[in-house]
Protein backbone atom coordinates (compact mmCIF):
# COMPACT_ATOMS: atom_id res chain seq x y z
CA UNK A 1 0.00 0.00 0.00
CA UNK A 2 1.34 3.21 -0.79
CA UNK A 3 1.74 5.37 2.19
CA UNK A 4 -0.03 8.77 2.99
CA UNK A 5 1.01 12.09 2.90
CA UNK A 6 1.98 14.35 6.09
CA UNK A 7 0.59 17.67 5.64
CA UNK A 8 0.96 20.40 8.54
CA UNK A 9 -0.69 24.16 8.67
CA UNK A 10 1.79 26.64 10.69
CA UNK A 11 1.27 29.93 12.01
CA UNK A 12 0.94 32.79 14.51
CA UNK A 13 -2.08 33.25 16.58
CA UNK A 14 -4.59 35.07 14.33
CA UNK A 15 -3.28 33.65 11.65
CA UNK A 16 -6.16 32.10 10.47
CA UNK A 17 -5.38 28.27 10.48
CA UNK A 18 -9.09 27.29 11.57
CA UNK A 19 -10.22 28.82 8.93
CA UNK A 20 -7.73 27.82 6.59
CA UNK A 21 -7.87 24.11 7.53
CA UNK A 22 -10.81 24.16 6.20
CA UNK A 23 -9.65 24.83 3.04
CA UNK A 24 -6.64 22.54 2.82
CA UNK A 25 -9.85 20.11 4.01
CA UNK A 26 -12.39 21.17 0.46
CA UNK A 27 -9.11 20.55 -1.63
CA UNK A 28 -8.79 16.58 -0.63
CA UNK A 29 -12.33 16.04 -0.14
CA UNK A 30 -12.79 17.71 -4.22
CA UNK A 31 -9.49 15.40 -4.84
CA UNK A 32 -11.23 12.23 -3.80
CA UNK A 33 -8.10 11.86 -1.41
CA UNK A 34 -8.93 10.11 1.74
CA UNK A 35 -7.44 11.83 4.88
CA UNK A 36 -7.79 12.13 8.79
CA UNK A 37 -7.29 15.96 10.06
CA UNK A 38 -6.10 16.41 14.01
CA UNK A 39 -3.91 18.99 15.99
CA UNK A 40 -1.14 19.61 18.37
CA UNK A 41 -0.96 19.36 21.31
CA UNK A 42 -3.82 17.07 20.86
CA UNK A 43 -5.33 14.17 19.13
CA UNK A 44 -5.35 11.97 21.54
CA UNK A 45 -7.11 11.84 24.88
CA UNK A 46 -3.48 12.15 26.51
CA UNK A 47 -2.69 15.05 24.18
CA UNK A 48 -5.74 16.90 24.72
CA UNK A 49 -5.09 16.75 27.91
CA UNK A 50 -2.13 18.08 28.28
CA UNK A 51 -3.02 20.75 25.77
CA UNK A 52 -5.66 21.97 28.15
CA UNK A 53 -2.68 21.67 31.29
CA UNK A 54 -0.45 23.92 28.96
CA UNK A 55 -2.79 26.19 27.36
CA UNK A 56 -5.05 26.68 31.02
CA UNK A 57 -2.26 26.26 33.40
CA UNK A 58 -3.64 28.90 35.47
CA UNK A 59 -1.92 30.48 38.50
CA UNK A 60 0.19 27.72 37.87
CA UNK A 61 3.14 28.81 36.16
CA UNK A 62 5.07 25.74 33.59
CA UNK A 63 8.90 25.80 33.62
CA UNK A 64 10.02 26.18 30.27
CA UNK A 65 11.69 22.91 30.24
CA UNK A 66 8.61 20.74 31.56
CA UNK A 67 6.46 22.97 28.65
CA UNK A 68 8.90 21.63 26.20
CA UNK A 69 8.56 18.35 27.42
CA UNK A 70 4.85 18.00 27.52
CA UNK A 71 4.41 18.88 23.78
CA UNK A 72 6.90 16.49 22.78
CA UNK A 73 5.14 13.75 25.10
CA UNK A 74 1.97 15.01 23.59
CA UNK A 75 3.45 14.39 20.40
CA UNK A 76 4.75 11.22 20.80
CA UNK A 77 1.20 9.22 21.83
CA UNK A 78 -0.20 11.22 18.71
CA UNK A 79 2.32 9.66 16.64
CA UNK A 80 1.95 6.36 17.77
CA UNK A 81 -1.63 6.26 17.72
CA UNK A 82 -3.07 8.72 15.13
CA UNK A 83 -0.48 9.97 12.69
CA UNK A 84 1.32 6.66 11.93
CA UNK A 85 -1.49 4.34 11.09
CA UNK A 86 -3.31 6.66 9.52
CA UNK A 87 -0.31 7.10 6.98
CA UNK A 88 0.50 3.45 6.91
CA UNK A 89 -2.51 2.81 5.89
CA UNK A 90 -2.52 5.28 2.87
CA UNK A 91 -4.89 8.19 4.50
CA UNK A 92 -3.08 11.48 4.33
CA UNK A 93 -3.12 13.33 7.69
CA UNK A 94 -3.64 17.04 8.00
CA UNK A 95 -2.29 18.42 11.45
CA UNK A 96 -2.48 21.69 12.91
CA UNK A 97 0.53 22.34 13.88
CA UNK A 98 3.74 20.26 14.44
CA UNK A 99 7.30 20.58 15.40
CA UNK A 100 7.55 23.79 13.23
CA UNK A 101 5.61 25.35 16.57
CA UNK A 102 7.93 23.98 18.98
CA UNK A 103 10.75 25.58 17.42
CA UNK A 104 8.97 28.97 16.71
CA UNK A 105 7.25 28.91 20.37
CA UNK A 106 9.51 27.30 22.71
CA UNK A 107 12.55 27.75 20.47
CA UNK A 108 12.14 30.97 19.05
CA UNK A 109 9.41 32.55 22.20
CA UNK A 110 11.17 30.58 25.22
CA UNK A 111 14.62 30.60 24.07
CA UNK A 112 14.87 26.91 24.29
CA UNK A 113 18.26 25.77 22.32
CA UNK A 114 17.88 24.62 19.31
CA UNK A 115 19.58 21.92 19.57
CA UNK A 116 17.48 20.52 22.37
CA UNK A 117 14.43 20.48 20.14
CA UNK A 118 16.14 18.48 17.51
CA UNK A 119 17.64 16.10 19.18
CA UNK A 120 13.89 15.67 20.69
CA UNK A 121 12.67 15.68 17.62
CA UNK A 122 14.87 13.15 16.48
CA UNK A 123 14.09 10.82 19.02
CA UNK A 124 10.26 11.07 19.08
CA UNK A 125 9.67 11.27 15.49
CA UNK A 126 12.17 9.02 13.68
CA UNK A 127 12.21 10.04 10.40
CA UNK A 128 9.09 11.45 10.37
CA UNK A 129 8.64 14.81 9.18
CA UNK A 130 5.96 16.59 7.24
CA UNK A 131 5.81 16.20 3.39
CA UNK A 132 4.05 19.92 2.92
CA UNK A 133 3.69 23.04 5.49
CA UNK A 134 1.47 25.35 4.99
CA UNK A 135 2.55 28.60 6.90
CA UNK A 136 0.33 31.13 7.32
CA UNK A 137 1.97 34.65 7.53
CA UNK A 138 1.17 38.12 8.94
CA UNK A 139 2.72 40.97 10.82
CA UNK A 140 2.24 40.49 14.13
CA UNK A 141 0.38 43.20 15.30
CA UNK A 142 -2.41 42.46 12.74
CA UNK A 143 -2.64 38.60 14.45
CA UNK A 144 -2.66 40.22 17.63
CA UNK A 145 -5.58 41.92 16.75
CA UNK A 146 -7.50 39.47 15.41
CA UNK A 147 -6.44 37.06 18.15
CA UNK A 148 -8.02 39.36 20.54
CA UNK A 149 -11.20 39.56 18.95
CA UNK A 150 -12.24 35.82 19.68
CA UNK A 151 -12.67 34.56 23.10
CA UNK A 152 -10.09 34.75 26.48
CA UNK A 153 -6.50 34.39 25.26
CA UNK A 154 -4.67 31.25 26.29
CA UNK A 155 -0.93 31.42 27.65
CA UNK A 156 0.76 31.82 24.15
CA UNK A 157 -1.79 34.94 23.06
CA UNK A 158 -0.98 36.64 26.76
CA UNK A 159 2.34 36.58 25.56
CA UNK A 160 4.63 40.22 24.94
CA UNK A 161 4.73 41.72 21.36
CA UNK A 162 8.30 40.49 21.39
CA UNK A 163 7.60 36.87 22.42
CA UNK A 164 5.77 36.64 19.28
CA UNK A 165 7.84 38.70 17.27
CA UNK A 166 10.41 35.90 17.93
CA UNK A 167 8.08 33.54 16.83
CA UNK A 168 7.21 34.91 13.67
CA UNK A 169 10.66 35.33 12.71
CA UNK A 170 11.92 31.27 13.87
CA UNK A 171 8.65 30.43 11.13
CA UNK A 172 10.06 32.22 8.49
CA UNK A 173 13.77 31.63 8.78
CA UNK A 174 12.51 27.98 8.54
CA UNK A 175 11.10 28.51 5.93
CA UNK A 176 13.60 30.11 3.87
CA UNK A 177 15.98 27.10 5.03
CA UNK A 178 13.23 24.15 3.99
CA UNK A 179 11.67 26.75 0.78
CA UNK A 180 10.24 23.20 -1.28
CA UNK A 181 8.58 22.06 2.00
CA UNK A 182 7.02 25.08 3.84
CA UNK A 183 5.11 27.19 1.67
CA UNK A 184 4.54 30.78 2.94
CA UNK A 185 1.47 32.28 2.55
CA UNK A 186 0.05 35.59 2.95
CA UNK A 187 -2.16 35.58 5.76
CA UNK A 188 -2.95 38.95 5.67
CA UNK A 189 -4.82 39.26 2.34
CA UNK A 190 -8.61 38.77 2.09
CA UNK A 191 -10.07 35.78 3.22
CA UNK A 192 -10.47 35.24 -0.77
CA UNK A 193 -7.05 35.37 -1.83
CA UNK A 194 -5.72 33.33 0.80
CA UNK A 195 -7.79 30.47 -0.31
CA UNK A 196 -6.43 30.88 -4.08
CA UNK A 197 -2.86 31.09 -2.50
CA UNK A 198 -3.64 27.82 -0.42
CA UNK A 199 -5.40 26.04 -3.05
CA UNK A 200 -2.63 26.55 -5.94
CA UNK A 201 0.16 25.70 -3.34
CA UNK A 202 -1.93 22.31 -3.04
CA UNK A 203 -1.97 21.47 -6.59
CA UNK A 204 1.61 22.16 -7.09
CA UNK A 205 2.24 19.68 -4.02
CA UNK A 206 -0.63 16.75 -5.67
CA UNK A 207 0.88 17.68 -9.06
CA UNK A 208 4.52 16.76 -8.08
CA UNK A 209 3.12 13.67 -6.27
Amino acid sequence: MIRGKFITIEGQDGAGKTTNAEVVKGFLEAAGIPFIHSREPGGTALGESIRDMILNSGDERIGDKAELLLMFAARAQHIQDVIEPALARGDWVLCDRFTDATYAYQGGGRGMPMKHISQLEDYVQGSLRPDLTVLLDLPVELGEHRAGQRSDPDRFEQQQLNFKQSVRDCYLARASAEPNRIKVIDASQSVDAVSSAIDAAMEAFVADD
